[in-house]
């Protein structure tokens, strides 16, 4: 493999610790198509058809359906094509503290961290385990966002307790992606989490990455799929639900304490991303407590 992997950004949906995307044959992922990394661990269930698998080193054929944990950065291709035949994908991805930094240290999660520790070398589920597990994620897209996470759980436990694998790697591999200038992101993400509150110039930004502004506004909308300015809003946004949910203050102090300055424009953005308006959201946050 003489490409470099590309960095590809993942976002969960709002209001989620953990992405989950469900694909049919018509509309399966374009990203997926690209020989690419990310820091998330990503659970790829195929129902039935056959293909290719590229992960790491691992070059092979699956055949009725394929169930894969591949681990953080390791460098794989997707896993679908308008040939293969497969009913459907779903895809988990998430990062392995996505329940906080500590959680896979406590002794119920043993053997879910174990399982983390070897999906850096990727693994396929073999036999019963395989259609057992993959109709439980198939389940998991059906439901809100706690019961996902609870299904979640007990699926890796599930994955992390069954004999019926293979690890697709050798151990004594290492995986080293070359960033290079794959850090672009991370120092354009710590800049808006520093910077969020005030206005962010795209000079700014595209100085901080060295970059133009024009090749910046490129490079960011094919990194990410949106606009800076989106993304910074966004960014704003999920601090608002924030202080909704836990500070007893106004929305309007709600509003100018999240980075916006024109309370009509915060509650704008607010519904197009939430789906909802700020004191509906308060509201619906509210009665869960």
């Amino acid at each position: 493999m003489n490409k470099k992997a590309q960095l590809e950004i993942i976002e969960p949906e709002f209001g989620s610790s953990f992405a989950v995307k469900h694909f049919t044959e018509p509309s399966l992922d374009p990203k997926n198509k690209f020989w690419h990394f990310h820091p998330e661990l990503e659970l790829v269930y195929i129902k039935g058809g056959n293909g290719k698998r590229h992960i790491g080193n691992h070059l092979s054929c699956y055949y009725d359906g394929d169930l894969i944990l591949i681990g953080s950065n390791l460098p794989h291709y997707g896993f679908t094509n308008r040939l293969s035949g497969n009913d459907s994908e779903t895809i988990i991805q998430m990062k392995s503290d996505f329940l906080g930094k500590d959680f896979l240290d406590i002794p119920e999660m043993r053997h879910i961290a174990q399982l983390f520790e070897r999906a850096k070398y990727g693994i396929v589920y073999t036999g019963k385990a395989k259609y057992d597990i993959g109709a439980k994620i198939e389940e998991l897209v059906k439901l809100d966002t706690f019961d996902r996470l609870a299904a979640l759980l007990s699926i890796l436990h599930k994955m992390a307790t069954t004999d019926n694998y293979e690890v697709l790697n050798a151990l004594e591999y290492s995986f080293e992606v070359k960033l290079e200038d794959n850090d672009r992101p991370e120092i354009i993400y710590n800049y808006v989490r520093k910077n969020f509150l005030e206005t962010i110039p795209l000079e700014a930004i595209a100085l901080e990455v060295n970059m133009t502004v024009p090749a910046f506004c490129r490079y960011f909308k094919k990194l990410s799929g949106k606009t800076f300015t989106k993304f910074v809003n966004e960014y704003r946004v999920v601090h608002a639900c924030k202080l909704l949910s836990e500070e007893k203050i106004s929305i309007t102090e709600v509003c100018f304490r999240s980075g916006f300055n024109n309370f009509s424009h915060f509650t704008k953005v607010f519904k197009e991303v939430a789906g909802l308006s700020p004191s509906d959201y308060r509201k619906k946050v509210t009665a869960l407590v």
